[in-house]
């Protein structure tokens, strides 16, 4: 026979397993299936080419700096190589200053460090270069004068970065984490990173942060959970390295894997 002590310990428990119940229905709603989309794309597209033979070639987006004397600043993201890209993209700055022949790269890359390289790369490269063979996407840029402005403090940034012998895929620091921080120096690009960045949310300047557009603010917990709210990045929810969110203007879900799902 049930006690009135048990009716009471029974009906406190079932709000706890209703909500545990719908937490688990959001989690595989906004985490498991897009995760579960992308690694199907990824499984049916085909076995990559071999790291060594992988196109780098240029996509076509950076225009010919021959032909271009201004200053220019852009910003890309490509999928990770290999099965890494289901989760995440790799990001990094291009610069040519104003009359420059060639174009520069910033970036933060992981092989060698191991073996004491640094992690921070910047030197003359593809601006827009497949990143063994996944094509890169324009994430922001400026051109002129407002460009030539920023190329110094760019340069001073990546040199003043705090992890320069340091790389790890998750949660960071990365090369999304080095693109963040050099973000937060000119929010006048108001660089919005996809929810695929991940590791763009680890911390560089404490847990409380202004967001990389620069039009917010965030706070994160080592990159392993926290959460985001700015005019560019709408409110995005961080949850081991993992972004779910929604954009406003314009209307989009924030989703991983995805990365942005809606209107540009």
């Amino acid at each position: 026979m049930t006690t009135p002590h048990g009716q009471a310990s029974g009906a406190a428990g079932r709000p706890a397993a209703r909500l545990a119940r719908r937490l688990a229905v959001l989690l595989a709603l906004f985490y498991v299936l897009p995760l579960g989309a992308a690694g199907c794309a990824y499984w049916f597209g085909g076995a990559p080419s071999h790291w060594s033979t992988a196109s780098r070639t240029s996509a076509g987006i950076a225009p010919d700096p021959a032909a271009t004397p201004e200053a220019v600043v852009q910003v890309y993201a490509a999928r990770a190589y290999g099965w890494r890209g289901i989760f995440g993209v790799h990001t990094w700055f291009a610069l040519k200053p104003a009359g420059a022949r060639g174009w520069e790269r910033l970036e933060v890359i992981g092989w060698g460090v191991e073996r004491g390289r640094r992690a921070v790369r910047a030197g003359p490269g593809i601006p827009d270069g497949r990143w063994y063979g996944n094509p890169p996407v324009l994430l922001a840029q400026l051109r002129g004068p407002a460009a030539a402005a920023v190329i110094p403090r760019l340069r001073a940034a990546a040199a003043a970065y705090p992890y320069p012998d340091r790389y790890t895929v998750w949660p960071g620091p990365n090369s999304n984490t080095f693109t963040a921080h050099l973000a937060r120096q000119v929010p006048e690009l108001r660089l919005d990173l996809p929810a695929t960045a991940i590791g763009k949310d680890y911390p560089v300047d404490g847990i409380v942060a202004s967001t990389p557009s620069g039009t917010g603010w965030q706070l994160s917990l080592g990159g392993l959970a926290g959460i985001a709210v700015g005019v560019e990045e709408g409110v995005e929810v961080d949850l081991l390295g993992l972004g779910v969110g929604i954009d406003v203007v314009p209307p989009a879900l924030r989703l991983p894997g995805f990365g942005r799902l809606g209107f540009d």
